[in-house]
């Protein structure tokens, strides 16, 4: 085979073959004279009755026929061996392609089974059924939950245009108090000032009152007005300066009302204040609540949609077009999230993986084409190399040898190359993942 021929070096193979015709002549050589022999015993057998004849020579013909079949032998031994370096070939190889792992992807009862072990299955098509008794409940729940949050959405909407409107008349209400605390004690001011005037008014005149007193007092002391004039001037004098108490308690009443009208003010002021910054924040409350209910609206829609998904999974299908490999699902057997149920191979996609000696991938390359022998077909398909391996078997095995502990001894590794089927091929439907091959890829 190829991988024997290309283990040896060009002169070892040349000198086989010289000895291969070396020994193909002697054998031969021994053949005719076994025929000679044969031929002279018979001679001597009937000498006594048969005259003397002379001996038979060679055939010219036979002996240029002998060297010619040798001849033939190198040059087809030349031939093939030259042929031999434009190909790799390994019978290390075998069919891969995608085996898909069908699990359920909730807990439940099997309640159906649709499928049996080697049957062509097309994508989507149905493979078992769960119970759905307990997601169809739960998927009802969640429905519930969702229309009663959309309910406290409708409820909580109309709260904000009536808190914008209720915070507006507010804001102008306490700005309407505003300039009417304003006004008050603007006219708190004018009666303080009219009572400090009625005050200096009442001085004046009870200033005068005191004076008469004090003119008609030496008048009447010496007779010259009467007594009863005099007692006129002295009670006008004690009522102007009544008076003048009256006048300044009254202005005191006014200050004092001023001074109320005033707090009334800063009040109204801080009233105003406090309604036009909580307005926005009134509102903005409003708002956060009717997003707190809309939030629930998105989570309660959330859950519904989790719980069909659910309910959809109690029907499993399959994704992938092939044939069912195994089969582990029974109808009454409960299965758990990830349980396998099915494996289902993809023969619309295979490929082969041929593990070719180190050696051989010196010359290998995408793209060069390959003539692939099925052993369990008998039949030969036409393909290509699709791409070279990553790393050797060794490397991506599950235990791979760690060469810096013991004896080193070095081992030719192998590595995996993938080589692709041409499509549109007579046979290809017949191919299953496993089966042996020989690859033989033109590498010049």
């Amino acid at each position: 085979m190829a991988d024997r021929h290309l283990s040896q070096s060009p002169e070892q193979e040349i000198a086989e073959l010289r000895e291969e015709v070396r020994r193909l002549r002697e054998e031969q050589k021994g053949q005719t004279q076994a025929t000679n022999g044969g031929a002279q015993h018979e001679k001597q057998e009937h000498e006594t009755s048969e005259p003397p004849q002379e001996p038979k020579k060679k055939h010219p013909v036979r002996n240029f026929i002998l060297i010619l079949a040798a001849i033939a032998l190198v040059i087809g031994a030349i031939l093939y061996w030259l042929n031999s370096r434009h190909y790799e070939d390994t019978d290390d190889a075998q069919v891969d392609g995608h085996i898909s792992g069908i699990a359920a992807r909730i807990a439940g009862t099997i309640t159906g089974t649709y499928f049996e072990e080697n049957q062509q299955v097309k994508a989507g098509q149905l493979l078992a059924d769960l119970d759905p008794g307990d997601y169809q409940a739960a998927a009802d729940q969640a429905r519930g939950q969702l229309a009663q949050a959309k309910a406290a959405v409708q409820a909580e909407q109309p709260n904000v245009p009536l808190t914008q409107v209720s915070t507006e008349t507010s804001v102008a209400t306490t700005r309407s108090d505003v300039t009417g605390a304003e006004a008050a004690v603007e006219a708190a001011q004018r009666d303080y000032d009219a009572a400090l005037e009625r005050v200096r008014e009442a001085e004046a005149n009870n200033a005068k009152a005191q004076a008469d007193v004090a003119r008609y007092r030496p008048l009447v002391e010496k007779d010259e007005v009467p007594r009863e004039q005099f007692d006129q001037v002295v009670a006008n004098a004690r009522a102007r300066a009544a008076a003048v108490g009256a006048a300044q308690a009254s202005a005191g009443a006014a200050l004092k009302q001023v001074a109320q009208r005033q707090a009334q003010l800063t009040e109204a002021r801080q009233h105003a204040e406090e309604a036009r910054k909580t307005a926005p924040q009134q509102v903005a409350v409003r708002r956060a609540n009717v997003a707190t209910r809309q939030a629930a609206v998105a989570a309660a829609q959330a859950q519904l949609n989790q719980a069909m998904l659910n309910l959809s999974y109690c029907r499993i299908v399959t994704p992938v077009a092939g044939i069912v490999a195994k089969r582990t699902a029974e109808v009454g057997e409960h299965v758990t999230p990830g349980q396998q149920i099915a494996l289902i191979t993809q023969t619309s996609d295979l490929w082969v993986t041929a593990n070719f000696r180190e050696t051989q991938l010196r010359h290998m390359r995408p793209g060069q084409s390959a003539r692939i022998h099925v052993y369990g077909l008998g039949m030969d398909f036409n393909g290509y190399v699709e791409n070279l391996p990553a790393a050797t078997g060794s490397v991506t095995s599950l235990l791979p040898p760690e060469n810096a502990t013991g004896n080193f001894v070095k081992v030719v590794q192998r590595l995996p190359v993938r080589i692709r089927f041409n499509k549109n091929q007579s046979g290809l439907d017949r191919l299953r993942p496993g089966m042996s091959v020989e690859p033989k890829v033109r590498v010049q």
